[in-house]
């Protein structure tokens, strides 16, 4: 690791460490792109993480927030798999019963195209105000629709006069570079309304630092937190951290917090919960991650090479962001892998930005009949086996 002069975003303490470096990725995995030129066109940016002795945080220092695109073509939902359906209404549900979600004040900060508060609002009776550049109107119709409103927009200093009951962001939190100032806006647009609920879930760098998942290190995510790195950043701000959890096979971060005293002091949110990881942990998972890369890597080139040795036909099942920074790690062409599958049929018949690989339904694999089908989330296993199997195929599966 080297270390470079540079300010953290999250506690402001200078000198970070640099560990991972990938040159010309697509500065956008899940904008449509409409046609292969397009795709092997894409504008390129590159990733350079560091992580903070101090706190623990991990930032892309070479992220520029320009070069990002967040509108209506930004498609990133998750919302036509029942597996992820399942988890998502039952976190709602959890979300309603643990604290109260009964005709209440609701924000979200990052809705996507609206669908999570869409669920608050019915399944608790809410009001709810959806902050998001790539909300699409008239998305998910929804009996609740008069009692919510969509703001195509960045949340920012500009809407600090919103206020809620509860405040949830979700997988939005690791898009935004400047942490630190991020969360010491929403602490001020709570002020002196102590009963106020914070919740946010973001991607578990735990995860990706312990499972070696560079397919999970992407452009747009300039932003990476443990446990410990994400609860010191919210006491800073001024706030009580009162839970800390996982979910989704450990994947997905979760943290529970409230507005308590003044922002800037360390002691403001209370000792400290089970399972926070000191910085120095932090830096001994960044030092797992950098010993074992390299052979990560190299064994799918490996195998992806033997597969077009052999003439099999390869296909990855998920055409969004995972997808996009395997294929482009990998430096990986259509004579590798022709297609990536999406059930989600706004995605079908565009590429996948960097390499090119057209998105397919499922149906079409009844004629391509691939030889490996490569999962890009292990937690999609049994639905993509049981969706194969009902299309007659029986390929090799496997996944990250």
């Amino acid at each position: 690791m080297k270390s470079v002069h540079r300010p953290c975003p999250s506690c402001g303490q200078v000198g970070l460490s640099v560990f991972y470096e990938v040159e010309n990725v697509p500065v956008n995995s899940v904008l449509l792109v409409d046609s292969r030129q397009e795709a092997l066109d894409f504008q390129r940016g590159d990733i350079r993480l560091a992580v903070c002795p101090a706190c623990g945080f991990i930032a892309n220092i070479a992220f520029d927030e320009a070069l990002t695109q967040y509108s209506a073509r930004y498609e990133a939902t998750q919302g036509y798999s029942p597996t992820f359906n399942k988890f998502h209404r039952a976190l709602a549900q959890e979300l309603i019963d643990r604290y109260d979600l009964h005709g209440k004040d609701v924000i979200e900060i990052g809705c996507d195209k609206g669908d999570f508060i869409t669920m608050l609002a019915e399944m608790g009776d809410n009001r709810g105000v959806g902050f998001d550049p790539a909300y699409v109107p008239g998305r998910h119709p929804s009996p609740a629709a008069d009692r919510l409103t969509f703001i195509a927009d960045f949340y920012g200093e500009k809407y600090t006069d919103y206020h809620a009951d509860f405040i949830c962001c979700k997988m939005t939190l690791e898009h935004i570079p400047n942490v630190g100032e991020f969360i010491a806006t929403i602490r001020r647009s709570i002020g002196d309304r102590p009963d106020t609920v914070v919740f946010f879930q973001i991607p578990n760098a735990r995860y990706v630092l312990c499972d070696v998942a560079f397919w999970d290190i992407y452009y747009e995510h300039c932003s990476y937190f443990t446990k410990g790195s994400l609860a010191r950043l919210f006491r800073r701000a001024g706030f009580e951290v009162r839970d800390l959890w996982t979910a989704y096979d450990d994947q997905y971060l979760m943290i529970e917090a409230y507005p308590a005293g003044e922002q800037g002091s360390a002691e403001v949110g209370g000792t400290e919960l089970a399972g926070e990881e000191s910085a120095a942990e932090t830096l001994e998972m960044v030092r797992y991650f950098v010993e074992h890369y390299t052979a990560r890597h190299d064994q799918w080139r490996t195998a992806l090479a033997d597969w077009r040795a052999t003439g099999r036909r390869v296909v990855l099942w998920g055409g969004g962001s995972k997808g996009v920074a395997f294929l482009t790690t990998l430096s990986q062409s259509r004579d590798d892998i022709a297609y990536a599958v999406d059930i989600n049929p706004i995605k079908h018949g565009t590429f996948m930005a960097g390499t090119g690989q057209e998105i397919i339904a499922p149906e079409s694999l009844k004629i391509y009949r691939p030889d490996v089908v490569i999962i890009m989330n292990p937690v999609y296993r049994a639905e993509v086996t049981a969706d194969l199997t009902a299309l007659g195929l029986s390929p090799e599966i496997l996944t990250l």
